[in-house]
């Protein structure tokens, strides 16, 4: 399985050299290969935010190094980061973020529009996504027309538009009543088994970590591997 993700020694210390210096990330490092659906868990405020945003290049380690796709990406220009991001990256978040204004199928289209695709094409993608998380028939449904549940399937559906290579989500279900979430969870799973992308994916919910391929936990700023 070729790698896709790579952290190693990153630390994140924020206000450093100051008296309200806090680090969050102290060391720590770990290996995603293309297909594998890894579980992060870790205690309250021990990073785990942290740790998704700067491997999914929104913030910069404050040492250590981060890869991508092989790429190191450590002294990247920002707009290298952002295409690198914007084509290789998905991210899903506890609460949806989708725009009100839109219905379903403009809210998964528009990150590839964003991308270049013709309106055309980026609409078609969107069908078929919201297809396969069974949301065919709430195409032109705004997200207030929506149950929470279908909200996030459509957040899903929007991080998996432009064919990421990595899928990073924080807390995905957590917002959801358990049998939700266990449902839009699998769909999630069945997807991106579907697809062969690399996922981290932060949870609570030791049910959720048991039905992925491994799990790492973070705590005071290292990673190490569940046994």
């Amino acid at each position: 399985m070729s790698e896709v993700l790579h952290l190693e020694n990153v630390a994140k210390t924020y206000n450093p050299g100051t008296p309200a210096a806090v680090t969050v990330l102290d060391g720590a490092s770990l290996t995603l290969a293309a297909g594998e659906v890894v579980a992060l868990v870790a205690p309250s405020g021990a990073g785990k935010s942290t740790l998704l945003h700067v491997a999914g290049l929104l913030d910069s380690p404050s040492s250590g190094m981060v890869r991508l796709l092989g790429q190191p990406v450590e002294q990247a220009s920002d707009a290298a980061r952002t295409r690198l991001r914007r084509d290789a990256v998905g991210f899903v978040y506890q609460f949806h973020h989708l725009l009100p204004e839109f219905s379903a199928v403009e809210n998964v289209a528009l990150p590839q529009r964003a991308a270049g695709f013709s309106r055309a094409d980026a609409a078609a993608r969107a069908r078929e996504l919201l297809e396969a998380v069974g949301l065919g028939h709430r195409l032109s449904h705004r997200p207030a027309e929506l149950s929470g549940g279908e909200q996030q399937r459509v957040a899903f559906a929007r991080a998996l538009a432009n064919r990421p290579k990595l899928l990073l989500a924080d807390e995905p279900t957590g917002n959801l009543d358990p049998e939700t979430s266990s449902r839009v969870f699998e769909m999630l799973l069945d997807l991106v088994r579907q697809t062969g992308l690399a996922a981290l994916i932060a949870t609570h919910n030791p049910e959720l970590a048991a039905r992925m391929d491994r799990t790492l936990r973070l705590d005071q700023g290292r990673i190490s591997e569940a046994a």
